[in-house]
C-alpha cells in the first residue's frame, strides 16, 4: 500500500484500557495509529479483543455489544470520538468510519431487499437524491462481484459469502476516510476472497483509505497489510512491517483411510428455487456421493454453488424434487419425505454463521444442553455434558451462562460445535465450522474432530473454502459448481492435479494468499 508519511494519523488509540466494572481488563493501555493509504492488521486468537477494539472505535456502548472505556482516547483526525453527540455520531459511522463486521448476515436487515438497503446509506450522503443513490447502488454490486438481480433479494436468499460481500458493499457506499474490516473474508472462497482484498487494496491506494484489517488469518494479512500489531490477552504485544512480522506456515497432511465403509450416501438429488418470473433457478442438479465411517469428505467450490444447500438437503431441511438420502442402507429423506425424529440425532450440522444458528435470548449452556434433552435427556444431566463438551474444546463455564452476542466469533463458533458434538452425531456436516478461529484454535479443534472421528468412527464433511484445511483434515475432495459436482478424487489428486478450470481458479487463488499452505503434498488414499 502507499503510506502518507507527510500527513498525521488518520486514527489514533493512546491509552485505551476497557474493563467492566470491579472485574480484569480485558483491553489494557492499547496504543495504535493507522494514516490515510495503511492497512493496519491487527493480528490475533479468538477473544483477544479485536473485535472489541472495532466496537471501541465506533463508540458502541454497553446497549450495542460494546465496551465503555476506563482509560484513554481514540481521536479521529485529531478529534475525540468522546466528544460526538447523537447528531456526531451518527455522521461518524458509516460516514467517517465505515465498518464490516464479522457477522455479515447478522448485520443486514432481514426484512428490507438489499438495494433499498444500500440506496438508504447511500441518500444518507447529503444531496445524493434517490436515482442515483439506485444507479450507485447497482455500481457498487457490480465492483464487489454481485449482479443487479441481487439488489431485489433478501439477506435469507444470499449465501454467506454473497452476504459478506453486501456487507463490504454496504461499508464502502459512502466512502469512509477509515474502514474497520472485521474478518471481513472469512466466508468467502479462495477466489472471490482474493477479489475482495484487491478491491480493498484498490480503493486504499485510489482514495487515501485507511484500512484496520481485524484478522486470524496470516495469510490475509500477508496479502494486505503494510503494519502487523498482534495482540494477545488483550494488550499490544508487538508490532512492526508486515513483512518482518509474517511468518509463512505449512500445514499438516491427513493420512489415508484404510478401509471404506459406506455410511451416508446420496443419489441423484434435485433441488431448484423459485425465481420472481414463476422459472426456477437450479439449486442441485443430479447430485450423488457417498461419505464412509471415519471419512473427512471436503466439499469446495465458489461463493453461491450449492455447497450449503447440498448440506440443508442431506439434513431434510430443503424439500427435494428428485433423488434420495440413506444412512447405512435406510432411507432418512427424499421427494415429500422428511427426515425421522430418530434419526436427527445421527446427523448433525455446524452452520456457517453461528449467531444466526442460535436463539439471541438464551444462554449458551441452555442451547447446547438442548441437543440432548430434545432426545431424552434430563436437564440436569444435559447441562452437565454440556459444561464437559465446552471444557473438551477449551470454553471458559464462564461463557455457559452467556449469550449468543456476549462472546467473541470464535468463542460463538466452538460453542455451535460443542452443540454439534455433544450427541455423538454418526455423521457431522461442518459448514465453514473453523473459520473463525485463528491458526492455533483451528489446529486445536482439527485435531478434536480428527480423535472424535478415530475413536468413534464419525463421518465428517467438510465444506470449506480454506485449501490448507482441505488438505490437512480431508481424505477425498469433491467440487461443486453451479449445483453440479463437477469434480472428485483423492485429496492428493485434486489438489495437485486439477481437472476443471473451477477447480484450478479455486487452488491459483489459494495459493495467491497462503503460498504452497494448499497442497497435499502427498497421496491420501
Amino acid at each position: 500500500m502507499l503510506q502518507q508519511e507527510s500527513q498525521g494519523p488518520v486514527m489514533r488509540i493512546e491509552g485505551v484500557t476497557i474493563a467492566p466494572p470491579g472485574g480484569a481488563a480485558v483491553l489494557n493501555d492499547v496504543d495504535l495509529s493507522l494514516r490515510a493509504g495503511e492497512v493496519l492488521c491487527l493480528l490475533g486468537a479468538s477473544g483477544a479483543g479485536k473485535s472489541l477494539l472495532a466496537r471501541a472505535v465506533l463508540r458502541f456502548g454497553p446497549e450495542a455489544g460494546g465496551p465503555e472505556l476506563a482509560t484513554g482516547r481514540i481521536l479521529l483526525d485529531d478529534r475525540d470520538i468522546a466528544t460526538c453527540d447523537g447528531a456526531g455520531l451518527r455522521a461518524l459511522r458509516g460516514g467517517e468510519i465505515g465498518m464490516i463486521f464479522q457477522e455479515a448476515a447478522a448485520a443486514l436487515t432481514p426484512g428490507r431487499r438489499i438495494g433499498a438497503q444500500l440506496i438508504e446509506t447511500l441518500r444518507l450522503r447529503p444531496g445524493t437524491g434517490r436515482a442515483a443513490a439506485r444507479a450507485e447502488a447497482r455500481d457498487w454490486l457490480r465492483r464487489v462481484g454481485l449482479g443487479a438481480e441481487v439488489a431485489r433479494a433478501y439477506p435469507h436468499q444470499l449465501s454467506g459469502g454473497m452476504a459478506q460481500r453486501v456487507m463490504i458493499a454496504l461499508a464502502l457506499a459512502r466512502r469512509p476516510k477509515l474502514l474497520i474490516a472485521d474478518e471481513a473474508t472469512t466466508a468467502l472462497d479462495p477466489v472471490t476472497q482474493a477479489e475482495i482484498l484487491a478491491l480493498l487494496g484498490g480503493l486504499c491506494r485510489e482514495e487515501g483509505l485507511a484500512v484496520l484489517l481485524i484478522t486470524h488469518d496470516a495469510g490475509v494479512a500477508r496479502v494486505l497489510a503494510d503494519r502487523v500489531a498482534r495482540i494477545e490477552g488483550g494488550r499490544i504485544v508487538a508490532q512492526g512491517p508486515a513483512s518482518e512480522m509474517l511468518v509463512a506456515q505449512s500445514p499438516g497432511q491427513r493420512a489415508g483411510l484404510t478401509t471404506r465403509r459406506p455410511l451416508l450416501q446420496a443419489e441423484a438429488l434435485r433441488l431448484a428455487y423459485p425465481s420472481r418470473r414463476g422459472a426456477a433457478r437450479a439449486g442441485l442438479c443430479d447430485v450423488t456421493l457417498d461419505l464412509a465411517r471415519g471419512e473427512c469428505l471436503a466439499l469446495i467450490g465458489p461463493s453461491g454453488a450449492g455447497k450449503t444447500s447440498l448440506a440443508r438437503a442431506l439434513l431434510g431441511l430443503l424439500p427435494l424434487e428428485g433423488g434420495r438420502v440413506t444412512l447405512e442402507g435406510r432411507d432418512i429423506a427424499g421427494v415429500a419425505r422428511p427426515m425421522a425424529r430418530e434419526t436427527r440425532a445421527r446427523i448433525q450440522m455446524i452452520f456457517q454463521d453461528p449467531l444466526q444458528s442460535f436463539d439471541a435470548r438464551r444462554s449458551l449452556g441452555d442451547q447446547v444442553a438442548d441437543s440432548l434433552c430434545n432426545f431424552g435427556t434430563p436437564r440436569p444431566e444435559a447441562k452437565a455434558a454440556a459444561a464437559d463438551v465446552f471444557a473438551r474444546l477449551g470454553l471458559d463455564p464462564a461463557l455457559l451462562s452467556r449469550r449468543p452476542a456476549a462472546v467473541s466469533g470464535g468463542q460463538l463458533q466452538r460453542a455451535a460445535i460443542a452443540r454439534a458434538l455433544i450427541v455423538a452425531p454418526d455423521v457431522l456436516i461442518a459448514d465453514e465450522a473453523l473459520s473463525a478461529s485463528d491458526a492455533a484454535l483451528r489446529s486445536e479443534l482439527t485435531a478434536h474432530l480428527q480423535a472424535e472421528q478415530a475413536r468413534r468412527g464419525m463421518a465428517l464433511l467438510l465444506i470449506s473454502h480454506d485449501m490448507a484445511l482441505v488438505a490437512e483434515m480431508a481424505h477425498r475432495v469433491v467440487v461443486i459448481e453451479d449445483g453440479r459436482l463437477v469434480e472428485e478424487g483423492p485429496t492428493a489428486q485434486v489438489l495437485e492435479h486439477p481437472i476443471q478450470p473451477v477447480t484450478r481458479g479455486l487452488l491459483a487463488a489459494a495459493r495467491a494468499t497462503m503460498g504452497d499452505g494448499c497442497s497435499a503434498g502427498g497421496d491420501q488414499g
